[in-house]
């Protein structure tokens, strides 16, 4: 019976004790084949299963890997193997401990998903051989759960991130159970400190169930956990807070730890499957459940060596990575290993071919029920292609560029309405935001679904709703990792932020990136939908913020990544926006990252001018400048971004009027890597292209959204780089009008026509009183918008005159 008490199970009833004579063998036979699995892959080159004795070239040359969580994980994978087979679950394990590659990996060969995926790694002998060498070797896989593991959607190398992962998952997946096992070191971790919440933004009609496990061993690197030395009932009390029902296992005893693990995660999923037969039974939602999570302590390393040269190692932070160090130079710790080895059996548990025996694999499931084989962790195998409907449905009227406004991301916002709507039988889309939805005009998606929220309502709330797929929560790493794992299991989203604060998740979609990189070159992962951003409330507007709100790096930092995977564009108005998001909600296995103005914005290009530009991703807007194309321009006046390019063609607008005889060329960039060299990045313009564009040797005015070094990194091995001159961001900012920002930064109109007059040969003689009427502009704007508190009126009223 389970006391709740303790949260303990003890004074076991009839069928518990039943249950744990059926299974008790079953079950440690399993686990034991996954402990000496994992061990033997951090140690073993050869004799894998111990058919002789242990010489000293048996063992690798570089011992890798990490052994301290290993039997944990493989406690946990071996228990949810009986109840997904017991039970028929559809489920999928997000494997939060950093270092589990050994347990997951083992797991897999155990239940045949890992040969299905990696023929040449056979279930015998031979491939536990390969097994063995692979582990952290030269050409081999990390020692982390990686995409190279079968039925994995997360990288253990960075903490913190899993459980939102593991949320994600389960969004608008009903059938899913989605186990989650969390390491007390990871738990130490902001994310995912904040990620306990996600369960009041689960819905138990249309979405799936998750369990987290929280396995405290005791550890981390070298130093204790704090959730493993807080008294239970402080961590009881936490998790209850967080609105969880804890369920408590802990002990060394395997025989008890096993009884008490299956018990727990039976009444885990006794509970889950309650709420939900309740919740869709009914229709209705009652009170917000809590839901189960199970705190598991089992002693860190355990079963490996208890002491090692009179240090004790089993249930220490000596057992995190390998506890035997020496053993190919060690007589007596390679005694130890063999030991260590030879106490799991391995004769008992692998037949004379190397197979694992009936007994230890009766409790696991078969075909995609395996975790290893579950197609939610290969998610472009379930996904569906996004219902767009076509853009002209949505597209703004444009009879003369740069007369009228609107307000771009307002006008996406009708777009992602109508995709919202479209899916909202099969449920595959959502919008991610830390509260900034409607702030960033994207209100519109509330005419077709409300905003997930499972907690107490007022009425005075607007936009709330239990089954909502727009989700907001003022934690940027919640979006990021709850949208990380809705997408690698094969839905669609798009991530809006504030611009200056998607920074927040800098290292979220760094391992992002890195997991797309390496998915692209397993030929069995099909691709997943893209990591969309949406970047808005930006730079150059920040009207009630002022200067905290001022960072426009994100590009840079994506672009740093690897070219195969990274996506930037700048749309520079509202049916740019349009295509350029089409673009991207359409593409498969890229992180999209799209920077975009919410206020008024003129309209520039209209939808099949807009296509055809974005499909270019750079290009020469002609009527925009006076030049005819049949000679070399003698200034080019480059633009990306929707305030820069404002600015360019007013400064073109200005050299046309004040300087008819300059050959000006007007060119806009919307898609940033194609600054890159062919070569460098699938976008890339090859040098042709580029001195077609740009010129070999003309002076070049970029104005730029973002840190103006960026443009001068990505172009610093063109011919003409020396005669490039970038104005942009130069952290130059406070609460001020929209036109002070760019003088400010040196990037406004009258600053850039004198630029053109400096850098064009001779025309710093012919235009001195040009350019000392633009400086003047310059000083009585600073006048005007102190005595005024707004621009001047020549900038606030302007509009393409030509």
């Amino acid at each position: 019976m389970w006391n709740p008490a303790t949260h303990r199970t003890d004074n076991r009833s009839e069928n518990e004790v039943s249950m744990a004579k059926d299974h008790h063998t079953a079950l440690d036979a399993h686990w034991r084949a996954a402990n000496y699995l994992a061990a033997g892959q951090i140690y073993l080159l050869a004799n894998p299963l111990l058919t002789e004795p242990l010489r000293p070239e048996h063992i690798k040359p570089r011992l890798l890997g990490h052994w301290g969580t290993s039997p944990g994980l493989n406690l946990v994978h071996t228990h949810l193997n009986r109840l997904i087979k017991e039970r028929d679950l559809e489920a999928l394990c997000v494997w939060g401990p950093g270092h589990g590659g050994p347990a997951v990996l083992a797991n897999s060969w155990i239940e045949g998903s890992y040969t299905e995926t990696y023929p040449d790694v056979t279930r015998d002998a031979e491939g536990m051989a390969r097994l063995f060498r692979q582990f952290s070797f030269p050409g081999g896989v990390p020692s982390h759960v990686a995409p190279e593991t079968p039925g994995s959607i997360h990288e253990g190398g960075e903490l913190g991130y899993s459980l939102a992962h593991a949320y994600g998952a389960a969004f608008d997946n009903p059938d899913l159970l989605v186990a989650c096992v969390i390491g007390d070191g990871e738990a130490e971790t902001g994310p995912l400190a904040a990620s306990w919440h996600s369960g009041k933004f689960l819905d138990p009609v249309h979405d799936g169930a998750v369990l987290p496990i929280l396995h405290l061993n005791g550890y981390k690197i070298a130093n204790p956990t704090l959730l493993s030395r807080i008294p239970e009932s402080e961590l009881d009390a936490l998790l209850r807070g967080y609105g969880h029902e804890p369920l408590h296992v802990s002990g060394d005893d395997p025989r008890a730890v096993h009884r008490d693990l299956a018990a727990a995660l039976d009444r885990a999923v006794d509970r889950i499957t309650e709420v939900q037969r309740e919740a869709r039974s009914s229709g209705t939602r009652g009170a917000r459940p809590a839901w189960p999570v199970i705190v598991l302590r089992t002693p860190k390393g355990w079963t490996g060596p208890k002491s090692v040269d009179g240090d004790p190692v089993e249930g220490t932070w000596r057992a995190h990575q390998v506890p035997l160090a020496g053993v190919r130079d060690n007589p007596e710790h390679l005694r130890q290993l063999e030991d260590w080895l030879r106490s799991y059996r391995p004769e008992e548990l692998f037949d004379a071919d190397g197979r694992p025996t009936p007994e230890v694999l009766s409790c696991v499931p078969e075909g995609d029920r395996r975790l290893g084989a579950t197609p939610h962790a290969n998610g472009g195998l379930l996904t569906r292609t996004l219902p767009l409907r076509p853009l002209e449905n949505f597209a703004v009227a444009v009879d003369k560029p740069g007369t009228a406004l609107h307000e771009p991301t307002r006008v996406l916002g009708k777009m992602l309405a109508k995709v919202m709507a479209d899916t909202a039988e099969r449920r595959d889309f959502r919008v991610m935001g830390a509260d900034e939805t409607e702030s960033n005009r994207l209100g519109a998606l509330y005419t077709a679904t409300g905003k997930a929220w499972q907690a107490e309502t007022l009425p005075t709330d607007e936009h709330l709703a239990p089954d909502g797929r727009v989700m907001e929560v003022l934690s940027e790493h919640l979006c990021q990792g709850w949208l990380e794992g809705y997408l690698l299991t094969g839905r669609h989203g798009l991530f809006s932020s504030y611009e200056a604060f998607v920074h927040i998740v800098d290292s979220m979609v760094n391992q992002h990136i890195k997991w797309l990189k390496t998915s692209r070159a397993l030929p069995w992962r099909a691709p997943v939908p893209s990591l969309n951003y949406l970047l808005t409330s930006h730079v150059w507007r920040q009207d009630h913020n002022g200067f905290s709100h001022q960072d426009p790096g994100f590009v840079d930092h994506v672009l740093n990544k690897s070219p195969e995977a990274v996506r930037v564009y700048l749309p520079p108005d509202a049916n740019t926006l349009l295509s350029v998001a089409e673009h991207a909600l359409l593409s498969r296995d890229y992180v999209n990252v799209i920077v975009a103005g919410k206020q008024p914005c003129f309209d520039w290009l209209t939808l099949e001018q807009a296509r055809a530009h974005c499909a270019r991703g750079a290009g020469v807007w002609e009527w925009a400048g006076t030049d005819d194309g049949l000679r070399d321009p003698d200034v080019v006046l480059a633009c990306a971004g929707d305030v820069p390019t404002q600015e360019v063609l007013a400064a073109a607008a200005l050299l046309r009027e004040h300087l008819p005889e300059l050959t000006v060329r007007v060119v806009n960039v919307v898609d940033i890597a194609r600054m890159l060299p062919r070569e460098e990045h699938p976008h890339g313009m090859a040098d042709f292209e580029y001195d077609a564009l740009f010129t070999r040797d003309k002076p070049v005015i970029f104005a730029y959204h973002g840190y103006p070094w960026l443009i001068h990194r990505l172009a610093y091995r063109r011919a003409g780089h020396a005669h490039l001159h970038v104005r942009g961001y130069k952290e130059a900012g406070t609460t001020t009008t929209p036109f002070d920002m760019v003088v400010r930064n040196d990037l406004d109109r009258y600053r850039l026509v004198m630029d053109v007059i400096d850098r064009v040969p001779d025309l710093s003689v012919r235009a001195t009183a040009l350019r000392q009427l633009m400086a003047d502009h310059r000083t009585r704007h600073h006048a005007w918008i102190r005595e005024h508190g707004t621009d001047l009126p020549e900038v606030a009223d302007w509009s393409w005159p030509y």
